[in-house]
């Protein structure tokens, strides 16, 4: 691995810029909990009725190593459901955790369960309206399970989309504590991505119905385990791999078979030796940490969603990150692997040609990424880079990676990427700042110049699509769709409408201050534009006609309109009647106060700040 002295200077520069900017911030965070790191532990510390009340659900023995012992008491705070795929493998972990530490001499208590939607469930439905809001929700969780206070160390079981990043806001607020995530891996392969996607434009365009699409849906999903697509909850995974969270290795590795029992066995002893290292979350994730988390997004062509969660992540352990850092870290960081949408591989491809392990290891070994950052592995980093295998007698260990990818048309080192540039770009200009993913579209489409249709609604453009209005060039432009207006759902639901004008030849994109998911596919898309329209950002300011330019190249987003006009108009209402809408049913009175306090997009979309 290599020396922080030869560390790429921008990689360099940007983490200084991080560190400088978060100083105080970062200062009064760690004095926090450095200050509760010096407390007598918690069954020590509370008076004897909360004890007994902490412990009643024990037994007699476990009762015995809390008290009497005083071996540390692991908290676990579970992401479980039996609804969704990648969830449901965590039914038996809590047995398996506590067996575990028993054997460990240590204990082990299911301290809180977490929400977990899934937003394939969801898409283009009210619910996706609260999807964005149960990360804060699932933080919140996680506060309530682990405020109980009488935890030495802690084990986060989750995957999937906002799940992760809130189990992960959460225990930072808990940076006293060791903690360790737990994953359960990906459902093994069933119909292509790509196959999957070719069905979902047939059924936009009307040439296959309802069973046809549902019999390629349940193909594609199948099992469980995490989706196959390199989407937010892969992208989740990966991003904890390069954070050093994981149990080295752990991944992707299927659920159900005794390689993951091993390793989720094996992440009991490393948050049992993160105590004895004396290495609580809230010092391990760093800006270094918080940097190797970006570039991995960026080397893999990860999800966009991610430009929100980790701002929030960050500024969770009392560190500031922007849109402008990625950009630059963009800039310098190689587009290492070609998973879908961003290629034809799933994630159990990926894992077969060296996955996480062969990105890190050549990221550090470049100087692209830092190597000195403290992991749940005593070996920090250089652990990151190998491979969990059992061997004869089912014991867990690692192993050296091959010198090169398994297949090189899936994953390749850093002397020759798929590109020089990650896979994630700045836009900014008249219309605002916003990102698009641009190692899912085809370089002929990294510019795209045409006028505007406007929608203030996904379901408006859906509807035009269906009339056969939209069979020219265009720019959709679908506003009022931010974390004020409506939560920022996910519009994935539009994607197969606009690849099918693509596919006729059109130069289309989509403009939008709502979100399109880790799964955004070949259709160019400017999301994430701050200011939204609800707050008075320029989207509003967008009519029917207007020229727009989207520039991945220059990153511009523009509306070619002459600035006195520009300036002079007004931006457009929401109508109350779209406003009423998005305020009422399938729970979304509950979430007023979250669409009121929320922070922009680029400041994480925070609801507790």
């Amino acid at each position: 691995m290599t020396s922080e002295t030869s560390l790429h200077p921008v990689i360099a520069a940007v983490t200084d810029r991080i560190r400088n900017r978060s100083a105080a911030l970062r200062g009064a965070y760690l004095a926090r909990i450095d200050a509760l790191r010096k407390r007598p532990r918690g069954v020590d510390r509370l008076g004897c009725a909360n004890v007994a009340h902490a412990v009643a659900g024990a037994s007699a023995n476990e009762k015995m190593r809390i008290v009497a012992e005083k071996a540390p008491n692991i908290g676990i705070v579970t992401s479980y459901n039996d609804m969704l795929s990648a969830h449901q493998p965590y039914e038996g972990y809590p047995a398996l955790i506590r067996e575990t530490a028993m054997k460990l001499g240590a204990s082990a208590q299911v301290a809180g369960g977490v929400p977990a939607m899934c937003d394939g469930v969801t898409q283009g439905y009210a619910g996706m309206e609260l999807s964005l809001f149960s990360r804060d929700t699932i933080a919140m969780g996680t506060a309530i399970a682990l405020t109980h206070d009488t935890f030495d160390a802690a084990l986060l079981l989750g995957i999937c989309d906002k799940i992760v990043p809130g189990l992960l806001i959460g225990a930072l607020h808990f940076g006293h504590l060791p903690c360790v995530f737990v994953p359960a891996g990906p459902m093994g392969s069933g119909l292509s991505n790509s196959d999957k996607a070719k069905v979902r434009e047939q059924a936009a365009q009307g040439l296959v119905g309802r069973a046809e699409l549902l019999k390629a849906e349940q193909a594609a999903y199948h099992s469980p385990g995490t989706c196959t697509f390199y989407g937010t909850a892969n992208s989740n995974q990966m991003l904890l791999e390069a954070m050093g969270l994981h149990v080295p290795g752990a991944a992707f590795v299927p659920p159900n078979t005794p390689l993951r029992k091993a390793l989720t066995e094996d992440a009991v002893s490393r948050v049992l030796a993160l105590r004895q290292r004396e290495l609580p979350i809230g010092h391990q994730v760093d800006e270094r940490c918080i940097v190797n988390a970006m570039i991995a997004l960026l080397a893999t062509g990860g999800s966009t969603n991610h430009l929100i969660h980790w701002v929030a992540v960050a500024r969770a352990a009392g560190i500031l990150i922007d849109w402008t850092d990625f950009s630059e870290l963009s800039g310098v960081i190689p587009l290492l692997a070609r998973v879908y949408p961003n290629g034809a591989a799933d994630v159990n491809q990926f894992q077969a040609a060296g996955g996480p392990a062969f990105v890190i290891r050549e990221l550090v070994r470049a100087g692209l990424m830092h190597g000195n950052v403290p992991t749940v592995d005593a070996d920090g980093m250089a652990a990151s880079g190998r491979l969990p295998l059992l061997d004869e007698a089912g014991a867990l260990h690692w192993q050296e990676l091959p010198a090169t990818s398994g297949d090189e048309t899936v994953l390749r080192g850093v002397a020759s990427p798929f590109s020089a540039t990650g896979g994630l770009k700045l836009l900014s200009g008249n219309l605002g700042r916003s990102v698009i993913k641009v190692s899912a579209v085809p370089e002929d489409r990294h510019i795209i110049e045409a006028p505007a249709v406007v929608f203030d609604s996904q379901e408006a453009l859906l509807e035009a699509f269906k009339n056969g209005v939209l069979e020219r060039d265009l720019i959709a432009v679908v506003r009022f769709q931010g974390p004020h207006a409506n939560g920022m759902p996910e519009l994935h639901k539009l994607t197969p409408p606009l690849a099918v004008l693509q596919g006729k030849g059109f130069q289309v994109a989509l403009v939008t201050d709502g979100r399109m998911s880790g799964a955004s596919g070949k259709v160019p898309a400017a999301i994430h534009v701050s200011p939204e329209a609800l707050a008075g950002g320029p989207l509003g300011k967008v009519r029917d006609g207007d020229l727009l330019r989207l520039d991945a190249v220059t990153g511009t987003l523009e509306a070619l309109v002459p600035a006195e006009e520009w300036a002079a108009r007004v931006p457009a209402k929401r109508s109350d009647a779209l406003a009423e809408l998005h305020a009422h049913d399938l729970g979304r009175e509950l979430f007023a106060g979250m669409r009121r306090n929320v922070r922009t997009a680029e400041e994480g979309a925070c609801t507790w700040l």
